[in-house]
């Protein structure tokens, strides 16, 4: 378990009468804790997002919920924003403790492999890497991450698909679901028209950041995009982010975030503008040397693997052919 994980401690906050923040202790660094959000309905609550499951999950959640005098038996729904584990992985003993259903996007299936055969996903991870030109040292770093737990209780499949125009029935009114790609295949936001309240999972954030589940769609930037233009359109007065506190002026944090990856996007146009490049030379470009622990330079692989695949799309940029480990070079 990670320092940052032992100085978390799961409390709940009431937001508004009838909603509640639950924050839940994570494992990982720099993402210290995520977002459940409880919404009362009727004698209960709907539980948008779970925390993560394992060995302390539903513990976590318990605690954040007692604290608002609150059970699991009180859910009477759960709706996962996406299912990363932290919003997704402690699904299956929920729903079994309180009997309700699950809703989720069909693209939910980008997190079985990991769930049900972590060796298996980390060996491609592995390769994935090894092909971006992640040299031998930080290779394994990787590979010391082998039995470590997913953080998914069991694969829980959604008992109805949470589409574009699904609605979820709360005492505040009825939050409509709006698919957002990008972040992850499986990504909705859900919106509720009169209060003006969104539930922004992972798409939008208080603190501007960017992470793409890269290799599961050709092209998650361009859906990321397009995602921010789909909740641009709606009338937000309060956004309950998925990790961080409230925050009210939406349009404001939709510009932010259309900058932030035109600008990460200019950095990969200069360092593969600069010569052919792997993948992994453009996170060191991107980064900078003296940023490349670890963890930052998984995640920003992850980043120049999905904005080297956006510009390819845009016929800005091409893969070598044959090249092993792949470098990019600039199109036209």
């Amino acid at each position: 378990m990670s320092s940052d994980r032992r100085n978390e401690v799961a409390r709940s906050e009431r937001i508004l009468s009838g909603v509640w923040r639950l924050r839940l202790p994570c494992p990982w660094p720099g993402v210290p804790h995520v977002n459940s959000w409880a919404i009362s309905r009727g004698d209960g609550i709907v539980l948008f997002d779970t925390g993560i499951g394992g060995e302390d999950g539903v513990h976590q959640l318990e605690l954040a919920l007692g604290q608002a005098k609150l059970k699991l038996r009180d859910i009477r729904l759960v709706v996962c924003t996406h299912s990363h584990s932290d919003h997704y992985g402690a699904a299956g003993p929920i729903v079994d403790a309180a009997g309700c259903e699950l809703w989720m996007h069909p693209a939910w299936g980008h997190i079985r492999a990991m769930a049900e055969d972590p060796d298996t996903a980390l060996d491609n991870r592995i390769e994935v890497a090894r092909n971006s030109g992640v040299p031998a040292s930080a290779l394994e770093r990787y590979e010391a991450r082998r039995g470590e737990s997913p953080y998914v209780d069991r694969v829980v499949p959604p008992d109805r698909e949470l589409v574009d125009g699904v609605e979820v029935a709360t005492d505040l009114g009825f939050l409509r679901a709006y698919e957002t790609p990008g972040h992850a295949p499986s990504h909705v936001v859900l919106h509720e028209p009169e209060s003006g309240l969104l539930v922004s999972g992972d798409h939008l954030l208080g603190r501007i950041s960017l992470f793409y589940d890269h290799g599961h769609t050709p092209d998650p930037v361009g859906e990321f995009i397009a995602s921010l233009d789909v909740v641009d359109e709606l009338d937000v007065r309060l956004c309950l982010p998925g990790h961080g506190r409230t925050f009210r002026d939406v349009g404001a944090k939709v510009e932010a975030y259309r900058k932030e990856v035109e600008g990460q996007l200019d950095q990969v146009r200069a360092s593969i503008e600069s010569g052919e490049k792997t993948p992994f030379d453009v996170v060191e470009d991107m980064l900078g040397k003296e940023n490349m622990s670890g963890a930052a330079a998984a995640w920003g692989l992850q980043l120049s693997l999905a904005y080297l695949d956006h510009l390819e799309a845009l016929g800005e940029a091409e893969p070598v052919a044959g090249s092993d480990p792949v470098v990019w070079r600039s199109a036209g």
